[in-house]
């Protein structure tokens, strides 16, 4: 269950059109290496996990995720008034489920998991390479921040599963299967 709170993590106050800045914004919103796939991937990776911690932090950052999202979709409307914000990459094409890697391997998913964060910090790198307006930059700024955040996260999670791994398991089998 999630609570609804009113107000974006960090404060969005566009005050000049972009259309060519929403064109690129709009590629967190929906792109493959976005923020709509992150929520949706972490939080349904967390059913398989085998350790609460994990299933807790999947949860978190899956949440944190959509509000993530609300503030892109915030941002890519007030930088563009005409368009609606619809999911999709900065080249035009629609977010599809495709783009998620959910196995059931807790090993694999967790490594899918650091990778992405990876891909959404450089995503948020080449938007602050693109655009000079300070109003979409310091909230790209946070976002990109909390990417590593989350790396570092997944990261631990990553070696809780490998600590408990027994000696004789040196491949990193998944331990959901591998009892």
């Amino acid at each position: 269950m999630f609570s609804y709170i009113k107000k974006l993590q960090y404060p969005i106050n566009i005050k000049h059109p972009d259309p060519k800045a929403a064109a690129i914004i709009i590629s967190q919103y929906g792109g493959p290496h976005g923020e709509l796939g992150a929520s949706l991937r972490y939080l349904s990776q967390r059913y398989s996990m085998p350790y609460p911690e994990l299933k807790g932090l999947l949860t978190d950052i899956g949440v944190e995720e959509l509000g993530h999202l609300e503030m892109i979709g915030t941002m890519a409307y007030f930088v563009d008034h005409t368009a609606g914000v619809y999911p999709t990459a900065a080249s035009g094409a629609p977010w599809n489920a495709a783009s998620i890697a959910v196995t059931g391997d807790t090993i694999g998913d967790l490594n899918e998991d650091l990778a992405a964060e990876q891909k959404a910090r450089v995503t948020y790198d080449n938007i602050l390479r693109l655009v000079d307006d300070p109003d979409i930059i310091e909230p790209i700024k946070f976002l990109r921040e909390r990417e590593i955040v989350h790396y570092q996260r997944f990261g631990e999670g990553l070696r809780l599963v490998t600590d408990k791994l027994d000696s004789k398991n040196y491949y990193a089998c998944n331990p959901s299967f591998d009892k």
